[in-house]
């Protein structure tokens, strides 16, 4: 498991710990707005309104919010509408970075962005400087405690998932975009309750960070993440698990 896969397990324990939830509900709104106002506000013929109020859910978000987003995209509930950015960097030892951000104001988020990865030791690259060191994937994980690798193997392959990577504490099921609602619904209808499901951005090739490069990159990625424009946080960082407990 890539040590980006390592932070997101963290940083989703460590979410319902600290409840940043007025900052998550607030990036949740913005993707199930934009969701909406592309492919309009029914679930069913909207796929990716599906998987980010699927999203919403797991993140206890009621339902009322859920509508008014909803509304909100469709032209229903306010005019404030928002544009999908990706930005690419660096981060520490080379480290490549992915940012995908929904933002009203281009100015803003880049200015943020680039003051965020100045002060970790990061730089703000060109359109397409990183981005072919990524490809777009499903990504279910799944809790480890209490659970049968092995028939979850099974089951994920017969449904149609890609891999499985196991991990000291969990377990990650990779799909195709294509195929990841359907390896989803088969692995819950069998039992099989993800921990967090989603589309992502997965890295090809990764970076080994040590030290205080490791410990510079989760700062960085942390602080990137908090931005209230950033949607999304990739990175090819792959840090130990003994590195990781340190810095833990």
């Amino acid at each position: 498991m890539s040590g980006h896969s390592k932070w997101a397990t963290i940083k989703r324990k460590k979410g319902a710990a600290d409840a940043k939830r007025g900052k998550i509900f607030t990036k949740l709104i913005r993707e199930i707005a934009t969701a909406a106002r592309i492919g309009g506000g029914d679930p069913a013929g909207n796929p990716r309104l599906r998987l980010v109020i699927d999203k919403a859910r797991g993140a206890n978000m009621p339902k009322d919010n859920i509508e008014r987003a909803i509304r909100k995209g469709t032209g229903e509930g306010g005019d404030t509408q928002y544009e999908e950015v990706v930005y690419e960097g660096y981060g520490p030892g080379g480290t490549a970075i992915l940012l995908e951000t929904l933002t009203d104001n281009r100015n803003r988020t880049v200015g943020e962005i680039r003051h965020v990865l100045t002060k970790f030791g990061g730089n703000l690259g060109a359109s397409g400087c990183v981005s072919f060191l990524f490809e777009k994937k499903g990504l279910l994980t799944f809790e480890r405690a209490g659970l049968d690798a092995d028939a979850l193997l099974e089951a994920a392959l017969e449904a149609g998932a890609e891999d499985v990577i196991e991990g000291e504490t969990s377990l990650d099921v990779t799909t195709t975009p294509g195929n990841f609602e359907k390896v989803r619904d088969e692995l819950s209808r069998r039992g099989f309750k993800a921990a967090s499901a989603l589309i992502s951005m997965q890295p090809t090739t990764t970076t080994r960070l040590e030290g205080k490069e490791a410990e510079s990159m989760l700062r960085l990625a942390d602080a990137l993440d908090d931005l209230d424009d950033v949607q999304n946080v990739y990175a090819n960082f792959d840090i130990s698990d003994e590195e990781m407990a340190k810095i833990a």
